[in-house]
């Protein structure tokens, strides 16, 4: 895809995460669901803050993830966010702007304390996520820009964000204004608990602004409310013109039109925690697209990206993803 100033521009939660190793009895005793995503209020957050063991701090937030890892393949990201003018926001500020992204969301008069996720880590590598909203809550769609959407080749809306009322608005202003200047949609379902909350009006947006549909196995379940995901791989055939659906260990699957493209996930040494394996395989799958790649190969790009994701700690790239996909796509 070509003149364009960015590859991809994400919309979705400007969060900071906290990490920390736990185990499943810390889950239990504090009634947690694990593997999934919860959306807490401050009290909880305070709480859960205080019980917790040693963390590690870090920018984060789903589809800020994804241009952090595009960054590192070499595309050209930008991200629309919403932080308050706090220290929680100067941090996601400063280390977005640190990677090469475009980020100038507005923070004046912004009430709420910048976002924050727990992010608890069990033995096994599973992440269980508590989130405080914050400052997300008030992205609006006075906060996209027209302009920054038409000159991306994608505009990448994070699932997750579908919960804020106002933020309903901002997607499907800027999927509106993505289509206007001829552009690409992309969406990620973020979580099954997130598709169950919003099925029918996912099913909607999917069907009439998205071209691109990112989606694990459990989530694409659940969208069609089916059992097996070779249904839900029928299902979601000709309501988008790509959908790349995840497995995990068994790789992923690419839908579009009547072709299937399988691809295996890459071999890692270690799994080491699984937070930001989604992320990372959206970026090298939409960077893959933007520079002209088929299918497969966008797929084979973003389980490089996930692959070193889940060798380490946290959801942003340790390794440069541009280095390791060459030295890897070369062999």
């Amino acid at each position: 895809m070509t003149n364009s100033d960015f590859d991809v521009v994400g919309i979705g939660n400007a969060i900071v995460d906290v990490l920390a190793q736990t185990k499943d009895a810390f889950l239990e005793d504090n009634s947690l669901s694990k593997g999934t995503m919860t959306i807490i209020n401050a009290e909880t957050a305070e709480s859960l803050y205080a019980k917790m063991g040693p963390a590690i701090e870090v920018s984060g937030g789903s589809a800020a993830n994804t241009i952090a890892s595009l960054s590192s393949l070499g595309g050209k990201g930008a991200f629309i966010g919403k932080v308050r003018d706090d220290q929680l926001g100067d941090v996601f500020t400063r280390d977005i702007h640190a990677i090469g992204v475009h980020f100038n969301t507005h923070s004046e008069g912004v009430e709420t304390p910048t976002a924050r996720s727990f992010i608890f880590v069990t033995p096994d590598a599973e992440r269980t996520m508590q989130t405080f909203l914050g400052a997300c809550v008030e992205l609006g769609p006075e906060d996209i820009d027209p302009e920054l959407i038409s000159k991306s080749s994608v505009t990448y809306l994070e699932g997750y964000l579908w919960d804020p009322p106002k933020a309903k608005e901002a997607f499907l202003k800027a999927a509106q204004t993505a289509y206007g200047a001829g552009r690409k949609v992309s969406l990620s379902l973020s979580d099954p608990f997130c598709v169950s909350r919003h099925r029918d009006e996912f099913l909607d947006l999917i069907t009439n602004h998205v071209n691109i549909l990112f989606a694990n196995e459990e989530e694409i379940k659940s969208l069609y409310q089916v059992e097996s995901f070779d249904e839900a791989l029928k299902q979601v055939r000709g309501h988008c013109d790509v959908a790349a659906l995840t497995r995990g260990v068994n790789g992923s699957a690419i839908v579009a039109g009547n072709d299937v493209h399988l691809v295996d996930a890459e071999k890692v040494d270690r799994v080491v925690d699984t937070t930001g394996a989604g992320d990372a395989y959206a970026a090298g799958f939409l960077y893959g697209f933007t520079k002209g790649n088929d299918l497969h190969a966008c797929a084979r790009l973003g389980s490089i990206a996930a692959a070193e994701i889940i060798s380490h700690y946290g959801a942003r790239p340790e390794t440069d993803l541009a280095e390791l996909a060459a030295n890897t796509l070369g062999q």
